[in-house]
């Protein structure tokens, strides 16, 4: 590493340190609540055994998802290895709750791209979306990054909407990513409008970032991924949906089967992962923080624009960086992976993805495939050029992923102040 960078570095962490300290106190609060959760609960040793075949009314899966409706503050909540993703799992919670005739409402303007395939919104026209079984889909944009609270109102007065979602994180959007205290604010005017209609939070990329999470703030239910925040980089597969009791019955019912729902379900070895992975989750989701502030800064000081700045209020894990060209995009996601401790020596290109309209670079050199608690940079290839960033188990490797990013743009001719 170059001496100039060296002392950029350093006065980067210098800058940055007051930040980390913020972002170490909120770990602590939510590790606390973690622990407590796992005694309230009675966690045991026996929990940690995992059944297979039927998974027939399992202790150590029930005893998770009481941890996690504890936790939430949730009536209940289905945490399951046979939810594949945070897309599936949203999926399946869409599914679970709209009926044909049924409108839903985005009050955060497009999904995320694979959630517009699930809608029926997007380019590729899937026969098994939202839009195929006659359920309706309407949006409103953010203005300003904040909920349009007037013509939210609005809608909900002119006509009965089902479902409203919101997207805690930006997607591939440029807009902010929303903290706990704006979905707040929206839910509190939702329901001086409406109090039957079901509000969704997708959750993903958000949790443990603040200290508190959708449910608490009125929420109905809430919906992410084990391969994100709270698998902390050691649950291998998963999701959760956590909400009102009726709507995660209906939940595992579209997941398993009528009538039986909930009941079965083999953990399949996963209890011990689950669980440990959430123990963790607090402290790996303030490394990922750490990691996406020190990012943030030294990138920016290196003339590139980036969202969040390092000293803006997160709401989530992802740093985005403005590189302008597919080339640069290209070139940063290969460092990252270069920098990565799983095939360091792959070289990622872009290419076509199932439910993304756009070719995507992903670089993700993780223990666990699609891990993005783990350091990782996507983005898809269309203008303005954005790279996603999110991730870190650690400071100390995210830091090294990133400083390996910047080297080999350096190398391949960027000019830059060192």
């Amino acid at each position: 590493m170059k001496q100039d960078l060296v002392q950029i570095v350093s006065q980067v962490e210098r800058e940055i340190k007051p930040i980390i300290e913020k972002i170490d106190k909120i770990s602590e609060i939510n590790s606390k609540k973690v622990l407590e959760a796992f005694q309230k609960c009675k966690l045991q040793e026996s929990h940690l055994i995992s059944s297979t075949g039927y998974g027939i009314d399992e202790p150590g899966r029930n005893k998770i998802e009481e941890i996690y409706s504890y936790l939430f503050k949730a009536e209940d909540s289905l945490v399951r290895a046979q939810l594949i993703s945070g897309t599936h799992a949203l999926a399946v919670t869409l599914f679970a709750l709209l009926r044909p005739g049924d409108t839903m409402l985005s009050i955060t303007g497009e999904p995320y791209d694979t959630l517009q395939t699930v809608i029926g919104i997007g380019k590729e026209n899937s026969q098994s979306s939202l839009k195929a079984y006659q359920i309706h889909y309407e949006q409103i944009n953010l203005v300003n990054n904040e909920f349009n609270i007037p013509k939210i109102q609005e809608a909900l007065k002119r006509k009965k909407i089902k479902l409203i979602e919101i997207q805690r994180s930006r997607g591939y959007s440029t807009r902010k990513s929303l903290t706990i205290e704006k979905i707040e604010k929206v839910i509190q005017a939702i329901r001086e409008v409406d109090q039957e209609v079901i509000i969704m939070v997708d959750n993903c990329y958000g949790e443990f970032v603040q200290d508190r999470e959708p449910i608490e703030v009125g929420a109905d239910i809430a919906v992410g991924s084990l391969m994100k925040n709270l698998g902390a980089g050691i649950a291998t597969s998963g999701a959760y949906i956590v909400g009102k009791k009726e709507w995660i019955q209906l939940c595992a019912e579209r997941l398993t089967s009528p009538g039986i729902g909930k009941e079965i379900g083999p953990s399949l070895n996963q209890n011990t992962l689950f669980i440990k992975g959430l123990f963790f989750a607090p402290s790996v989701v303030a490394n990922s923080l750490k990691t996406a502030i020190f990012a943030s800064k030294i990138l920016e000081e290196l003339g590139y624009e980036v969202e969040p700045k390092f000293d803006e209020v997160r709401a989530d894990i992802v740093q985005t960086i403005h590189l302008g060209s597919e080339e640069k995009l290209v070139k940063f996601c290969q460092g990252i992976q270069m920098g990565s401790p799983i095939d360091s020596d792959v070289i990622p290109y872009p290419g076509n993805m199932g439910g993304y309209e756009d070719k995507v670079i992903m670089a993700a050199g993780t223990f666990t495939q699609g891990s993005t608690i783990e350091l990782s940079c996507d983005g898809p290839i269309r203008e303005p050029y954005i790279a996603y960033m999110q991730g870190g188990l650690t400071y100390e490797y995210g830091k090294l992923g990133i400083l390996k990013a910047i080297e080999q743009m350096k190398k391949e001719g960027r000019k830059e102040k060192w």
